[in-house]
């Protein structure tokens, strides 16, 4: 049954990408007279296989890793996150012929369409720009029952990375550069260090052993850690040296950090069994890091102080952004407050699929406690 529903999710989201580029072929190919122009059978035979790349890559990406495969995923995820923009090109393109229609003005289509899916392919490489460029956010977070050990203290926290066919050992590296730099007390990685796909989990995690903080590395599952039997990612982690968390709490100079994977938090009612077992004191300050903000209101239930989450992306790029905002609304980002516990969603690192970003910025994030 599950591989039944994993084949029609694939089948629909194939034809959804082929109704896509079904529809772009239309729009370049379509003359103002209003009868089809046909357009040479290379530019078919392009669009057919760009309609299937991003899914044979992908299917691919899960079974298989070597260079060639790489750089074929690498540029299939580019050219979907890219359509998003066209198809947009496209619908506009399409309403200006309408509005000029009706007004009876008479405007050269393809110019049209041209000038607007040039202005899509600029913006998706500026997107994919800024996919690349990792920021530095800063801020500071006040905790009541604090430590006064771990006032000023500083901690850096980043998450979705995704190691893969896109992303690999050497952007691990620069990010574990960048946070040292920084030198934090503290160093927190929420979940989503791998992208699910075939590679080397050793080999990829080895750019952590370099992570080090005089307060301790700790890191909590992601879903894409846990699509499966998580143990190869979570033993390649823990032999970097990283504090892998699950469903337990440290206690740091009279912090309690906590760490519940994302299985063990998509259930609230799991989820509130999972943080009453693990016992927090309600009079201290206390850290849950879980990787999705699903469900904060449970946090706050059980006494948590400050969740750190990443998992949305901040949708990576408009008009998923926008989406995105919906789903999770005063949590999709930033700093916001539930009761008395104060949540941080962190955008990422990394990009899932398309490694585009537009109306998002990649990060890590440094968090100085007072």
């Amino acid at each position: 049954m599950r591989r039944q529903r994993l084949i029609g999710f694939i089948a629909i989201i194939q034809i959804f990408l082929c109704l896509i580029h079904l529809f772009l072929y239309e729009t370049w190919t379509f003359s103002l007279v209003g009868s089809g122009r046909p357009g040479p059978l290379s530019l078919k035979l392009a669009f057919v296989f760009l309609s299937l790349s991003f899914v044979a890559a992908s299917l691919l990406a899960f079974r298989y890793t070597n260079a060639f495969l790489r750089a074929f995923y690498r540029a299939a995820a580019v050219w979907v996150g890219m359509l998003t923009f066209l198809f947009f090109a496209a619908v506009f393109s399409w309403i200006i012929f309408g509005i000029a229609r009706l007004a009876g003005l008479h405007i050269n289509f393809h110019w049209t369409v041209e000038a607007l899916f040039a202005v899509a392919g600029v913006t998706g490489l500026y997107a994919v720009f800024n996919a690349s460029w990792t920021r530095v956010t800063r801020l500071t977070v006040s905790l009541a029952n604090l430590p006064a050990a771990w006032r000023g203290r500083r901690a850096a926290l980043i998450s979705d990375v995704h190691l893969g066919h896109v992303r690999n050992g050497s952007f691990l590296r620069r990010m574990v550069e960048k946070i040292l730099q920084e030198g934090p007390d503290a160093i927190f990685i929420a979940g989503d260090l791998y992208d699910g796909t075939a590679i080397d989990a050793h080999r990829a995690a080895a750019p952590l052993s370099k992570l080090v903080a005089p307060q301790g590395v700790y890191f909590v599952a992601g879903n894409h850690e846990q699509f499966g039997d998580d143990t190869k990612y979570l033993s390649a982690i823990a032999a970097a040296g990283v504090r892998v968390l699950s469903n337990e709490k440290v206690e740091v100079d009279g912090l309690q950090i906590v760490g519940v994977p994302y299985r063990h938090a998509t259930h609230d009612g799991h989820f509130a069994s999972v943080l009453s077992a693990i016992g927090l004191d309600r009079d201290r300050a206390s850290i849950l890091l879980t990787h999705a903000p699903d469900h904060p209101e449970v946090a706050e239930a059980a006494g948590v102080s400050l969740q750190l989450s990443g998992h949305t992306h901040l949708g990576q790029f408009i008009p998923w952004s926008w989406m995105a905002r919906r789903i999770y609304r005063q949590f999709v980002y930033g700093l916001s407050r539930i009761g008395k516990m104060q949540v941080f969603t962190s955008s990422g690192a990394g990009t899932w699929g398309p490694p585009l970003r537009l109306g998002s910025n990649p990060e890590i994030v440094m968090l100085e406690f007072q």
